[in-house]
Protein backbone atom coordinates (compact mmCIF):
# COMPACT_ATOMS: atom_id res chain seq x y z
CA UNK A 1 0.00 0.00 0.00
CA UNK A 2 1.20 3.88 -1.03
CA UNK A 3 1.92 6.22 1.40
CA UNK A 4 -1.12 8.57 -0.22
CA UNK A 5 -3.38 5.16 -0.12
CA UNK A 6 -2.48 4.28 3.56
CA UNK A 7 -3.69 8.04 4.40
CA UNK A 8 -6.83 8.04 2.68
CA UNK A 9 -7.74 4.43 4.44
CA UNK A 10 -6.89 5.46 7.54
CA UNK A 11 -8.86 9.03 7.68
CA UNK A 12 -12.52 7.64 7.65
CA UNK A 13 -11.25 5.96 11.20
CA UNK A 14 -10.20 8.60 12.86
CA UNK A 15 -10.92 9.61 16.15
CA UNK A 16 -11.48 12.81 17.94
CA UNK A 17 -8.46 13.37 20.04
CA UNK A 18 -8.66 14.83 23.59
CA UNK A 19 -6.22 17.12 24.11
CA UNK A 20 -4.87 20.14 26.53
CA UNK A 21 -3.75 23.37 24.66
CA UNK A 22 -1.67 26.31 26.68
CA UNK A 23 -2.57 28.62 24.08
CA UNK A 24 0.02 30.39 25.25
CA UNK A 25 1.56 33.56 22.82
CA UNK A 26 4.65 35.29 22.79
CA UNK A 27 5.94 38.53 23.96
CA UNK A 28 4.67 39.60 20.19
CA UNK A 29 1.25 37.89 20.39
CA UNK A 30 1.95 35.70 18.02
CA UNK A 31 1.83 31.99 18.33
CA UNK A 32 4.22 30.65 16.32
CA UNK A 33 5.07 27.13 15.79
CA UNK A 34 3.00 24.74 18.17
CA UNK A 35 4.58 22.09 20.24
CA UNK A 36 2.73 18.84 20.17
CA UNK A 37 3.36 16.00 22.57
CA UNK A 38 2.62 12.45 22.50
CA UNK A 39 2.66 10.36 25.50
CA UNK A 40 3.83 6.25 25.13
CA UNK A 41 1.73 2.98 26.14
CA UNK A 42 -0.37 3.43 29.12
CA UNK A 43 0.38 7.17 29.23
CA UNK A 44 -1.27 10.19 28.86
CA UNK A 45 -1.07 14.04 28.56
CA UNK A 46 -1.29 14.50 32.03
CA UNK A 47 2.00 12.63 32.32
CA UNK A 48 3.61 15.74 30.97
CA UNK A 49 2.45 18.46 32.89
CA UNK A 50 5.73 19.38 34.72
CA UNK A 51 7.28 19.94 30.82
CA UNK A 52 4.52 21.60 29.44
CA UNK A 53 4.53 24.06 32.79
CA UNK A 54 8.29 24.78 31.34
CA UNK A 55 7.87 25.14 27.85
CA UNK A 56 4.53 26.93 27.65
CA UNK A 57 6.13 29.93 29.10
CA UNK A 58 7.48 30.24 25.15
CA UNK A 59 5.52 28.45 23.31
CA UNK A 60 2.08 26.85 22.51
CA UNK A 61 1.97 23.33 23.80
CA UNK A 62 -0.45 20.65 23.18
CA UNK A 63 -0.33 17.20 24.70
CA UNK A 64 -2.66 15.02 23.73
CA UNK A 65 -4.10 11.75 24.43
CA UNK A 66 -3.63 9.09 22.04
CA UNK A 67 -6.92 6.56 21.34
CA UNK A 68 -7.67 4.33 23.74
CA UNK A 69 -5.83 6.14 26.29
CA UNK A 70 -6.81 9.20 28.71
CA UNK A 71 -9.93 11.10 28.22
CA UNK A 72 -9.90 9.93 24.44
CA UNK A 73 -12.18 7.74 22.90
CA UNK A 74 -11.85 4.06 22.96
CA UNK A 75 -11.77 2.35 19.55
CA UNK A 76 -11.42 -1.13 18.06
CA UNK A 77 -8.65 -0.43 15.43
CA UNK A 78 -5.66 0.87 16.83
CA UNK A 79 -2.40 0.64 13.91
CA UNK A 80 0.08 3.53 13.56
CA UNK A 81 -1.83 4.59 10.45
CA UNK A 82 -4.81 5.45 11.85
CA UNK A 83 -3.20 6.40 15.49
CA UNK A 84 -1.14 9.24 12.80
CA UNK A 85 -4.39 10.20 11.14
CA UNK A 86 -6.24 11.09 14.53
CA UNK A 87 -3.22 13.78 15.06
CA UNK A 88 -3.50 14.86 11.63
CA UNK A 89 -7.24 16.01 12.10
CA UNK A 90 -6.08 17.51 15.40
CA UNK A 91 -3.92 19.69 13.66
CA UNK A 92 -6.69 20.83 10.99
CA UNK A 93 -9.28 21.15 13.48
CA UNK A 94 -7.05 23.28 15.41
CA UNK A 95 -6.24 24.74 12.05
CA UNK A 96 -2.16 24.40 12.16
CA UNK A 97 -0.48 24.20 9.62
CA UNK A 98 3.09 23.10 10.92
CA UNK A 99 4.32 22.10 14.29
CA UNK A 100 7.13 20.71 15.88
CA UNK A 101 5.85 17.25 17.11
CA UNK A 102 7.47 15.43 20.30
CA UNK A 103 6.20 11.63 20.69
CA UNK A 104 7.56 9.16 23.46
CA UNK A 105 7.67 5.41 23.34
CA UNK A 106 5.00 4.17 21.08
CA UNK A 107 3.82 8.51 20.69
CA UNK A 108 7.45 8.33 18.97
CA UNK A 109 6.35 5.87 16.44
CA UNK A 110 2.94 7.68 15.72
CA UNK A 111 5.45 11.02 15.48
CA UNK A 112 7.72 8.93 12.68
CA UNK A 113 4.53 7.69 10.69
CA UNK A 114 2.77 11.50 11.00
CA UNK A 115 6.24 12.69 9.32
CA UNK A 116 6.24 10.13 6.85
CA UNK A 117 2.30 10.53 5.97
CA UNK A 118 2.29 14.34 6.22
CA UNK A 119 5.98 15.67 6.30
CA UNK A 120 4.93 19.38 5.27
CA UNK A 121 2.88 19.41 8.37
CA UNK A 122 6.22 19.28 10.83
CA UNK A 123 8.78 21.72 11.26
CA UNK A 124 10.73 19.25 13.18
CA UNK A 125 10.63 15.96 14.81
CA UNK A 126 11.67 14.59 18.42
CA UNK A 127 11.46 11.29 19.03
CA UNK A 128 12.21 9.80 22.46
CA UNK A 129 13.27 6.82 23.37
CA UNK A 130 12.07 4.48 20.52
CA UNK A 131 13.37 3.37 16.66
CA UNK A 132 11.55 2.56 13.82
CA UNK A 133 11.74 -1.10 14.41
CA UNK A 134 9.56 -4.07 15.69
CA UNK A 135 10.34 -4.78 19.36
CA UNK A 136 9.69 -8.10 21.38
CA UNK A 137 6.68 -9.09 23.79
CA UNK A 138 7.28 -7.67 26.83
CA UNK A 139 4.06 -6.23 28.55
CA UNK A 140 2.55 -9.54 29.48
CA UNK A 141 2.97 -8.70 33.59
CA UNK A 142 1.34 -5.14 32.61
CA UNK A 143 -0.80 -6.59 31.34
CA UNK A 144 -1.58 -9.49 33.54
CA UNK A 145 -1.38 -6.17 36.43
CA UNK A 146 -3.70 -4.58 35.22
CA UNK A 147 -6.40 -7.33 34.56
CA UNK A 148 -5.88 -7.84 37.90
CA UNK A 149 -7.54 -4.15 38.72
CA UNK A 150 -10.59 -5.04 36.30
CA UNK A 151 -11.56 -8.28 38.36
CA UNK A 152 -10.74 -7.11 41.60
CA UNK A 153 -12.76 -3.79 41.31
CA UNK A 154 -10.24 -2.32 43.93
CA UNK A 155 -12.26 0.69 46.31
CA UNK A 156 -8.69 2.53 47.18
CA UNK A 157 -5.36 2.95 45.14
CA UNK A 158 -3.91 0.96 47.46
CA UNK A 159 -5.75 -1.94 47.28
CA UNK A 160 -5.20 -1.27 43.53
CA UNK A 161 -1.64 -1.17 44.27
CA UNK A 162 -1.59 -4.29 45.76
CA UNK A 163 -3.19 -6.31 43.28
CA UNK A 164 -0.90 -5.03 40.49
CA UNK A 165 2.32 -6.01 42.70
CA UNK A 166 1.25 -9.70 42.39
CA UNK A 167 2.73 -9.49 38.96
CA UNK A 168 4.92 -6.36 39.08
CA UNK A 169 7.06 -5.68 41.42
CA UNK A 170 8.17 -2.32 40.70
CA UNK A 171 6.94 0.17 42.30
CA UNK A 172 7.88 2.96 39.66
CA UNK A 173 5.98 0.93 37.45
CA UNK A 174 2.96 0.61 39.16
CA UNK A 175 2.36 4.03 40.11
CA UNK A 176 2.88 5.14 36.70
CA UNK A 177 0.12 2.00 35.77
CA UNK A 178 -1.97 3.60 38.66
CA UNK A 179 -2.21 7.43 36.66
CA UNK A 180 -4.83 5.16 34.39
CA UNK A 181 -7.16 5.07 37.31
CA UNK A 182 -9.87 6.79 38.27
CA UNK A 183 -13.08 6.15 40.75
CA UNK A 184 -16.36 5.35 39.02
CA UNK A 185 -20.00 6.48 41.23
CA UNK A 186 -19.99 3.43 43.23
CA UNK A 187 -16.81 4.04 44.59
CA UNK A 188 -14.51 1.51 42.47
CA UNK A 189 -11.54 2.22 40.69
CA UNK A 190 -11.72 1.48 36.85
CA UNK A 191 -8.61 2.11 33.82
CA UNK A 192 -9.79 4.68 31.65
CA UNK A 193 -7.56 3.01 29.03
CA UNK A 194 -8.70 0.55 26.42
CA UNK A 195 -7.59 -2.86 27.76
CA UNK A 196 -9.43 -4.74 25.55
CA UNK A 197 -8.66 -2.81 22.59
CA UNK A 198 -5.10 -2.26 23.07
CA UNK A 199 -4.22 -5.99 23.95
CA UNK A 200 -5.78 -7.10 20.98
CA UNK A 201 -3.89 -4.48 18.72
CA UNK A 202 -0.66 -5.28 20.76
CA UNK A 203 0.82 -6.41 17.96
CA UNK A 204 0.37 -3.52 15.51
CA UNK A 205 2.08 -1.40 19.00
CA UNK A 206 5.26 -3.36 18.80
CA UNK A 207 5.06 -3.51 15.04
CA UNK A 208 7.39 -0.75 12.62
CA UNK A 209 5.82 2.51 12.29
CA UNK A 210 3.47 2.94 9.23
CA UNK A 211 4.68 4.50 6.01
CA UNK A 212 7.03 4.43 3.52
CA UNK A 213 10.64 6.24 2.92
CA UNK A 214 12.35 8.57 5.10
CA UNK A 215 11.73 12.00 6.77
CA UNK A 216 14.62 14.26 5.97
CA UNK A 217 13.64 17.27 8.21
CA UNK A 218 15.41 18.12 11.42
CA UNK A 219 15.35 15.24 13.74
CA UNK A 220 16.02 14.84 17.33
CA UNK A 221 16.36 11.06 18.70
CA UNK A 222 16.42 11.15 22.57
CA UNK A 223 17.46 8.09 24.51
CA UNK A 224 17.98 6.60 27.77
CA UNK A 225 21.54 5.09 28.22
CA UNK A 226 19.77 2.66 30.68
CA UNK A 227 17.09 1.45 28.19
CA UNK A 228 17.33 -0.77 25.28
CA UNK A 229 14.80 0.97 23.16
CA UNK A 230 17.50 2.37 20.89
CA UNK A 231 20.42 0.69 21.56
CA UNK A 232 23.58 0.78 19.11
CA UNK A 233 22.15 -1.91 16.60
CA UNK A 234 19.23 -0.18 16.28
CA UNK A 235 20.69 3.18 14.89
CA UNK A 236 21.37 2.02 11.25
CA UNK A 237 17.49 1.41 10.84
CA UNK A 238 17.10 4.53 12.62
CA UNK A 239 19.15 6.52 10.36
CA UNK A 240 17.53 4.96 7.37
CA UNK A 241 14.03 6.15 8.29
CA UNK A 242 15.34 9.78 10.05
CA UNK A 243 19.02 10.56 8.13
CA UNK A 244 19.22 14.30 9.56
CA UNK A 245 18.27 13.02 13.43
CA UNK A 246 20.38 13.77 16.21
CA UNK A 247 20.84 11.23 18.48
CA UNK A 248 21.69 12.11 22.32
CA UNK A 249 21.61 10.20 25.17
CA UNK A 250 20.46 10.73 28.59
CA UNK A 251 21.35 9.03 31.82
CA UNK A 252 17.74 7.50 32.01
CA UNK A 253 15.94 4.21 31.15
CA UNK A 254 13.08 4.35 28.86
CA UNK A 255 11.28 6.93 31.06
CA UNK A 256 14.21 9.12 30.38
CA UNK A 257 11.30 12.45 30.37
CA UNK A 258 10.23 11.21 34.09
CA UNK A 259 14.03 10.01 35.14
CA UNK A 260 15.94 12.78 33.76
CA UNK A 261 13.07 15.98 33.41
CA UNK A 262 15.83 18.64 33.44
CA UNK A 263 18.47 16.97 30.98
CA UNK A 264 15.35 15.76 28.72
CA UNK A 265 13.89 19.60 29.13
CA UNK A 266 17.10 21.47 28.22
CA UNK A 267 17.75 18.91 24.98
CA UNK A 268 14.31 19.61 23.48
CA UNK A 269 14.81 23.34 24.34
CA UNK A 270 18.60 23.16 22.68
CA UNK A 271 16.84 21.77 19.57
CA UNK A 272 13.92 23.48 19.21
CA UNK A 273 15.59 26.72 19.52
CA UNK A 274 18.36 25.89 16.98
CA UNK A 275 15.91 25.98 14.33
CA UNK A 276 14.63 28.42 12.03
CA UNK A 277 11.15 30.08 12.37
Amino acid sequence: MSIWAEKEDSMSDSVELYYQDSSRQDSDGQDGVPLIVMHGLFGSADNWRSHVKQWQRKRRVISVDLRNHGRSPHAEKMDYAVMAQDVIALLDKLEIERCDLLGHSMGGKVAITVARLAPERLSSLIVADIAPVAYGHDHDSVFAALRRVVEGEPTSRKEADALMAEVVETPAVRMFLATNLVRDDEGVMRLRVGLDEIEAAYDNIIAEPAGEGVYEGPTLVLRGANSGYVSDEFVPPLKKVLPSAEIETLDAGHWLHAEAPKAFRQAVNDFLEGQPD
